[in-house]
């Protein structure tokens, strides 16, 4: 059970993960493309974030069962990663460059780290868009659309900046679409896996969903003014920014209004 003395140094490492990841990533496109300083930064943002969401989610879900989860859903996805460099599946071809370390298998650690970091507030975004709707099933569903709309920013700039390269590129930017039907099977299956180890509150956790709607902002803004992709600005803002919209309104509807984001039912399909 999280006590009130836990839960006030979950909150106070809340507030410096998310003042370190918003200052990295305003950097980011500040340094030269492909630079160290950029790769060092890289780190800097999904550590952050892994912090942030960690030191979120522990204050519902209390610290053992966050960790437990964060465990489980890095080892799962670093055992994607590894099938996905050596097998082509469910990704398709392609492999990581050495520019990211450290490495485990040929993968860069803090590429499972950012699949839990993202995960959660990808859950609770769609429990509070689906509003009265909420159900496990659409939870599943959308929460996985919600993280593939993440990986709408992420793969082009990571592929630009030389962190890994696809052995048959795609038309988005380089990147098939492969990529994202394994995205969306895999976002599933550890959608599926936190309904069982973080089933979502009633309602929806405001921190974890407001930490998915700044990322989809900022990742927005940056391709926009910044890296000079107007198209990635475009479709990865349409992707994670309707999800984000839709969850903020229901989280600014509650306050006047309370029970907006509340689930359809444990059971519900």
């Amino acid at each position: 059970m999280t006590t009130p003395r836990s839960a006030q140094r979950s909150e106070i490492m809340s507030v410096g993960a998310a003042l370190v990841t918003l200052a990295a990533m305003i950097a980011t496109p500040l340094c030269p493309a492909r630079s160290r300083a950029r790769r060092r930064l890289a780190g800097v943002v999904v550590g952050g974030l892994t912090m942030l969401t960690a030191s979120s989610a522990s204050r519902r879900w209390g610290a053992r069962r966050v960790a437990a989860t964060a465990a489980g859903v890095t080892a799962a996805t670093l055992a994607c990663e590894v099938v996905g460099t050596t097998r082509g599946m469910p990704f398709g071809r392609y492999h990581y460059t050495d520019r990211l370390r450290p490495q485990i298998a040929g993968v860069p650690v803090i590429v499972p780290a950012a699949w839990f970091a993202m995960a959660i507030p990808a859950r609770e975004a769609a429990h509070c868009a689906l509003g009265d709707r909420s159900t496990p099933a659409r939870r599943v569903a959308l929460g996985a659309a919600a993280l593939t709309a993440w990986d709408l920013f992420l793969d082009p700039q990571m592929t630009s900046e030389g962190y890994w390269r696809w052995h048959r590129p795609g038309r988005y930017r380089g990147i098939p679409l492969t990529n994202y039907l394994g995205w969306l099977v895999i976002g599933a299956a550890v959608m599926a896996a936190l309904e069982r180890t973080l089933p979502p509150g009633d309602p929806a956790d405001p921190a974890l969903v407001a930490e998915y709607a700044v990322m989809g902002a900022m990742e927005t803004v940056g391709f926009a003014q910044f890296f000079g992709d107007r198209l990635v600005a475009l479709v990865g803002g349409l992707g994670m920014g309707s999800i984000a919209g839709v969850a903020v309104g229901n989280l600014i509807r509650r306050s006047f209004a309370p029970g907006t984001c509340r689930p359809g039912g444990p059971g519900g399909a």
